[in-house]
C-alpha cells in the first residue's frame, strides 16, 4: 500500500471536533437556556429514535481490551471503519478518535468501547437495520485484525488497570475529578457498557409526562435489559453490576431526580438543577480548559477563576448539559439511560421498549398508571434493589418481574397502535420477544450468563468471549 496516498486520503477525510471558540452567542438571560431546552419541541408526525449502543473491544488470542495504538488498535478501526463506510473521520490533536456519517456517528468511550450514536430515524425497523449495517462493517473490519466485540454491561474478566485510556483531553479531566466525588467512576468510564435511546416530545407538558414515566420506570428496564453478572472472572453479586456503579459515580450529576416528580416541574426547573451541577470542562480554540468542581452560575457571572471575566456562549451550555448523567436526560430531547450493554438481538429491544411505552398516548397514560403511586423512598429503594436483584426486586408489594411483564404488554400495546410495518409485514412488536422471553423467566441475561461461565463454562473466559461476541 502506497502510504503517503493513504494519508492523504484520511486527511481528505477528516473533520476537526467541533471546537468553542467563545464565538457562539453570549449568554444574556436565563431564558435563553429554557429556551435551547424548548427548541426541542417537535409535532408528533417528527418524532423521531435515535439509538446509542456501545461495545467493549477485546483481542480474540488474548482477551485483552484493545489499546488505541498499534496494528489491531482502536486507531487502526476507526480508519479501517472509515474507508470500509465512507463516513469521516472524527479528530481531536490530530488523533482520530471516532467517526461521522450518515446522519450518525461513532465515538470512543474511556476505556476504548465504541459507540454507535445512530441517526433519528422514524421507525424501530430502520434502527435495527441501522444496528445491522454498523456491526456488519464491524466485523468486516475487525475479523482480519483479530479482534471482536462484546455486549454486556461490565466488562467479565479485566481489572480497573488493565483497561487502556483512550486519547481525548475531556476524559484525562474526569479522570482526575471522578476519585473525588465517588469510589466508582472510575469503573464507570472504563468498564461499562450500555444501550440507550433518545425520544422527542411535543411541548413541555409532553416533556413532563414522559419525563417522570420513563423516570420513575427505568429501574424496571435496568432490571430487564440486566447483563453485568460478573465481576473480574467471578459473580459480581448484582444483576447490572453497571447500575450500581452509578449508585457510587457522582451524586451531584446521577440518580433519578425527585423533583421531576414535584409540582411545577418543567424545562427551567430542569435548567436550575444543571446549573448546580459542577462543570468538567469548558473548550476553547480546540482545547480542553479543567473546570472540574466550578460552578456554571458563576461563569454567568463572569467570576470564573479559569476564565476571569468571561461569559459562556450557548456553545458552552450545550457542553455543560452533556456532563450530567441521571437515569433519565434532558437536553433537546430525553435519553434513556437505564440499560446495561447487550447482545446484538437486544439492541432493537430497548428502542421498541421505550417508543411502545411514550410514543402512543393511552400507552403512556396506561405506563404512568402503573408507577404514579410511588413514593420518593420507593423509587430510591427499586434503584437500588434493581441494580442488585434483577427481576427478583420488589416494588409496593409486586415483584418487578410481575411489573416488567405488565409493562411490556403496556409497550407491547402502543407499538402495536403505531402500526408501522417492516418488509416482512410485521409491526414493531416483534422486536420486544427477547425481553417478554426473560421477562417470562425471572432470570436476567447477567444472572445467566454468570452462572453459565462459572459453572458449564468452568471459568473459561475464552468460550464465554467466543460465545458472546457479536
Amino acid at each position: 500500500m502506497n502510504w503517503a496516498l493513504r494519508l492523504e486520503e484520511l486527511e481528505r477525510k477528516v473533520t476537526t471536533a467541533k471546537e468553542t471558540t467563545g464565538s457562539a452567542p453570549r449568554i444574556e438571560s436565563l431564558e435563553q437556556l429554557a429556551q435551547y431546552i424548548a427548541a426541542g419541541e417537535k409535532p408528533k408526525d417528527q418524532w423521531r429514535i435515535g439509538t446509542e449502543h456501545e461495545k467493549f473491544v477485546f483481542c480474540r488470542t488474548t482477551l485483552e481490551h484493545v489499546p488505541y495504538e498499534g496494528e489491531n488498535g482502536i486507531r487502526a478501526i476507526l480508519e479501517k471503519l472509515s474507508e470500509e463506510t465512507g463516513w469521516s473521520i472524527i479528530a481531536e490533536g490530530g488523533l482520530p478518535i471516532g467517526l461521522k456519517g450518515d446522519g450518525a456517528s461513532v465515538s470512543l468511550e474511556p476505556g476504548g468501547q465504541l459507540e454507535l450514536s445512530g441517526a433519528p430515524l422514524e421507525n424501530i425497523h430502520e434502527t435495527c437495520d441501522e444496528v445491522h449495517r454498523h456491526l456488519d462493517a464491524v466485523k468486516k473490519v475487525c475479523d482480519p485484525l483479530g479482534v471482536a466485540f462484546l455486549g454486556m454491561g461490565f466488562t467479565p474478566i479485566a481489572t480497573r488497570a488493565e483497561i487502556p485510556k483512550m486519547p481525548k483531553s475531556r476524559y484525562d479531566i474526569m479522570r482526575r475529578y471522578m476519585p473525588k466525588v465517588g469510589d466508582l467512576g472510575l469503573d464507570m468510564m472504563h468498564r461499562t457498557c450500555t444501550v440507550q435511546v433518545n425520544l422527542d416530545y411535543s411541548s413541555e407538558a409532553d416533556m413532563v409526562k414522559k419525563f417522570r414515566t420513563s423516570l420513575a420506570l427505568q429501574p424496571i428496564a435496568t432490571a430487564l435489559f440486566a447483563n453485568s453478572g460478573l465481576y473480574e472472572g467471578r459473580s459480581s453479586e448484582y444483576a447490572s453490576y453497571r447500575a450500581h456503579i452509578w449508585t457510587d459515580t457522582d451524586a451531584d450529576r446521577t440518580g433519578l431526580l425527585n423533583f421531576v416528580f414535584e409540582d411545577g416541574f418543567g424545562y427551567e426547573r430542569y435548567v436550575d438543577y444543571m446549573l448546580d451541577v459542577p462543570m468538567y470542562f469548558i473548550r476553547r480554540n480546540g482545547e480542553y480548559l479543567d473546570a472540574a468542581g466550578l460552578s456554571f452560575r458563576d461563569f454567568l457571572k463572569g467570576e470564573l477563576s479559569i476564565l476571569p471575566g468571561e461569559k459562556p456562549t450557548m456553545d458552552d451550555w450545550e457542553d455543560h448539559m452533556s456532563t450530567a448523567f441521571p437515569e433519565v436526560r434532558l437536553k433537546k430531547f430525553l435519553e434513556m439511560r437505564g440499560a446495561d450493554g447487550v447482545p446484538w438481538a437486544g439492541i432493537c429491544a430497548l428502542p421498541a421498549f421505550w417508543v411502545g411505552l411514550l410514543y402512543d398516548d393511552a400507552a403512556l397514560a396506561a405506563a404512568w398508571d402503573v408507577a404514579k403511586g410511588w413514593t420518593t423512598e420507593m423509587r430510591e429503594k427499586l434503584r437500588l434493589d434493581a441494580a442488585q436483584y434483577g427481576l427478583k426486586a420488589e416494588i409496593d408489594g409486586r415483584s418487578v418481574q410481575d411489573v416488567a411483564l405488565e409493562i411490556l404488554d403496556i409497550s407491547r400495546s402502543g407499538l402495536r397502535s403505531r402500526a408501522r410495518m417492516g418488509n416482512l409485514k410485521e409491526d414493531e412488536t416483534t422486536y420486544l420477544d427477547p425481553m417478554v422471553k426473560i421477562a417470562k423467566s425471572g432470570i436476567t441475561m447477567g444472572e445467566a450468563t454468570a452462572k453459565y461461565f462459572l459453572e458449564d463454562l468452568g471459568g473459561d473466559a475464552k468460550k464465554l468471549f467466543e460465545e458472546k461476541k457479536y
